[in-house]
């Protein structure tokens, strides 16, 4: 992925991880899009700067994303990066019944949202140069946190259709996943201030330095995941598991 001169939309722009690589790409030379369900928050992320754009819409709603898509390619036809980052976190007891509806949330915003945007911007995405998708996923895509099943389960997922899309475009549209680990956000209540997590500048940093190389990887890997990621390879899963089963 080239590092400046793209027209990149963000979901989930309006805070965290997010919001800083918005920043980041818009510092670099691009023109940004955040996208998410509340304008304050996408305002505070742009500051009002030229080539920092908003618009309101939610990746859970199939209807919303249809309308935005529509809008985006209409009011920015250069579009040709879509960076997939929305997502939502829910702790969850799963060895009793339950309200599903925090299950049913979070598969609609973290898996259904990135598949439906993509389908509705992938046609147009291949008809500009040098187009990305850009997926993040989690370090519990590869180990689950068992305190979050459907939040780890939709990861795992969106790790998997990543790889297909991958195969299946080839040299169509250049596709990048970036698997975060536990980063200091408000993602979860505490998590912004909890020391075990990685700082938020730290894995900014260590995540766009990536993408300044003359070849973006396909996984985009910092030092505090890579034990999650590798931990089938390194015959270490059962010892990850259990470990974050103790959180």
């Amino acid at each position: 992925m080239k590092t400046s001169g793209n027209t990149i939309l963000v979901t989930g722009g309006g805070s965290g991880i997010g919001r800083e690589m918005a920043r980041w790409w818009h510092a670099h030379g691009n023109t940004v899009i955040v996208a998410g369900r509340t304008p304050e928050t996408l305002e505070e992320t742009t500051g009002g700067q030229d080539g920092f754009h908003t618009m309101v819409f939610d990746v859970g709603d199939p209807a919303d994303i249809e309308r935005a898509a529509r809008e985006i390619v209409a009011e920015f036809p250069a579009l040709n990066v879509l960076v997939n980052n929305a997502g939502i976190m829910k702790y969850e007891d799963a060895t009793a019944g339950r309200d599903l509806g925090d299950a049913e949330a979070t598969i609609a915003t973290n898996l259904l949202g990135p598949i439906r945007l993509t389908d509705a911007l992938i046609d147009h995405l291949k008809t500009r140069a040098d187009p990305a998708i850009v997926n993040v996923t989690s370090g519990l895509a590869f180990v689950p946190l068992p305190a979050t099943p459907t939040y780890s389960a939709t990861k795992a997922a969106l790790h998997s259709y990543t790889v297909s899309l991958r195969a299946k475009l080839g040299d169509a549209v250049e596709v990048i996943e970036v698997a975060p680990p536990g980063v200091q956000t408000d993602l979860t209540p505490g998590q912004s201030t909890n020391d075990m997590y990685m700082p938020l500048a730290d894995f900014i940093a260590e995540t766009m330095a990536q993408f300044e190389g003359d070849e973006t990887p396909s996984e985009v890997l910092t030092g505090p995941v890579e034990p999650l990621r590798h931990a089938e390879r390194d015959g270490t899963f059962g010892k990850m598991l259990a470990m974050l089963n103790q959180r």
